[in-house]
């Protein structure tokens, strides 16, 4: 396991296009989300930073929905290296969860890519224009610390974008395993 941070890309950037498949092999694009506030979350089934939080994901999203935001969740992750985060394991995941939000296999990592995401987790927030309006950190609880899971940064956000203020100032880089790349091919 290697620890990053993502990369906070500056506010305001538009968000990919993405087309990807849900666990049940319907089609889901950024276009079902037009003029809707988005967050995007890249998570994968096995690492202790998204299990750590992975209880309260549910919560998070029924709090994004209270502020008419949209959620989705990417795994980009390689499952040659990472079979546990197959999409046959990412559907036991989901249920064990409870995510009501569309769980998304991204094979070919492009999408990570575009989103510039390092990490698992890495959040995205768009507003209803899909411009980057937040990044970074769930809360600042972290595996083996003390600090309760609250959600407090993205929930803060939410309630900031719901009511057109501007985005928060303080915005902290997740934390968070990387997200396990195909290996680059050479010539």
């Amino acid at each position: 396991m290697v620890v990053v941070h993502s990369l906070m890309p500056a506010l305001g950037t538009k968000a990919s296009d993405f087309s990807l498949s849900d666990l049940d092999g319907r089609v889901v694009s950024l276009k079902d989300y037009e003029k809707k506030p988005l967050l995007i979350l890249f998570i994968c089934n096995h690492c202790p930073y998204v299990l750590h939080i992975a209880s309260k994901l549910s919560f998070l999203e029924d709090s994004a929905k209270k502020n008419g935001i949209s959620c989705v969740a990417i795994n980009s992750n390689n499952i040659i290296e990472r079979p546990e985060d197959s999409p046959e394991k990412m559907g036991l995941f989901a249920k064990k969860y409870k995510f009501e939000f569309p769980y998304l296999f991204d094979s070919t990592q492009e999408v990570a890519k575009a989103f510039r995401a390092e990490c698992t987790p890495d959040f995205f927030l768009y507003d209803k224009s899909h411009n980057l309006y937040y990044r970074g950190q769930m809360d600042s609880s972290r595996p083996g610390s003390k600090e309760e899971v609250t959600g407090k940064d993205l929930l803060d956000a939410f309630s900031s974008l719901s009511k057109g203020e501007s985005p928060p100032k303080n915005q902290k880089p997740s934390i968070g395993c990387n997200i396990k790349w195909f290996p680059q091919k050479t010539c």
